[in-house]
């Protein structure tokens, strides 16, 4: 169909056209294909009290995020109390519960609830207890992270020591902190 009444296509090419009428342009540096992790082929780190689904880094989307599933068991802990000052960080409950540190109260979150940490909030993750937990993790901007999981599923496995990990901080933007809110819900019976 053409002519006037034609409405406005945006062309792969970055080029809007109603005919003959620019209309709109698409960015020259948008993603140029889009990001797939098929679950078949990422890399899956497998810890004793859970797993981490590797699903697509920083450089896989060009920038825009990174994003990992974490499957922990029921009541294990996932991530240390920490902070990123420049990334936001979602965290999507697929299934089960999980205890979440969001600044300096824990909240628990069920299947379907969604968190967004802004940059500089302390948060920390856990399984909460009597509950396995499967959670969706995305982080943007995206940097390349997953070789700070990998050092992480080392020091779980005990081939590397922890404190390897503070070398780490700026690189990651994951600064660990201690949080007493957090380590007494933890020590709670049904905390």
């Amino acid at each position: 169909m053409s002519g006037p009444s034609s409405p406005p296509v945006a062309s792969t090419t970055g080029a809007a056209h109603r005919d003959t009428d620019p209309v709109t342009t698409v960015p020259a540096t948008a993603l140029a294909t889009a990001a797939v992790a098929r679950e078949s082929e990422v890399e899956v780190l497998v810890g004793p009290h859970g797993r981490v689904h590797l699903l697509l880094d920083g450089s896989d989307t060009g920038g825009a995020l990174s994003t990992l599933r974490v499957e922990l068991d029921e009541g294990s802990d996932g991530a240390t109390p920490h902070l990123h000052r420049h990334s936001s960080e979602l965290l999507h409950v697929l299934e089960g519960a999980a205890d979440v540190l969001t600044g300096d109260r824990v909240i628990t979150a069920t299947a379907g609830d969604l968190v967004v940490i802004p940059p500089g909030l302390p948060h920390a993750f856990a399984a909460a207890r009597g509950h396995r937990v499967r959670l969706l993790l995305v982080f943007t901007p995206g940097i390349d992270r997953f070789d700070l999981f990998r050092s992480l599923h080392r020091v779980v496995t005990g081939t590397e020591p922890a404190d390897g990990l503070l070398d780490l901080q700026d690189e990651y933007d994951t600064h660990f902190l201690v949080s007493p809110p957090w380590r007494a819900a933890r020590a709670r019976p049904n905390g």
